[in-house]
């Protein structure tokens, strides 16, 4: 779980006006640092289904946001991937 802090600077860092806290580029770079440090959780804790479950959920969500994002604007889409260190498919 990220802290209050880390998250606004992921908003501060990704928003594209200056009141966006829900654009799809905000969620998907939350969602991915929410990913990376479930899965040092998990890497330090490999027994814990329960978060790896989370783990995967969460993967999905955010590969949903990308489709979508790439059928509304594919710069945008091609953007973020470049930003945040994702493999393009």
């Amino acid at each position: 779980m990220l802290s209050a802090k880390n998250k606004q600077k992921i908003i501060e860092k990704y928003k594209l006006h200056e009141r966006d806290t829900g654009s799809s580029e905000v969620q998907i770079a939350i969602l991915t640092e929410e990913i990376k440090s479930l899965t040092n959780h998990l890497k330090k804790n490999p027994k814990d289904a329960h978060s790896r479950r989370g783990l995967l959920k969460m993967v999905a969500q955010r590969r949903t946001l990308l489709n979508y994002l790439a059928g509304e604007d594919e710069k945008r889409h091609s953007s973020i991937i470049k930003k945040i260190g994702l493999k393009d498919k």
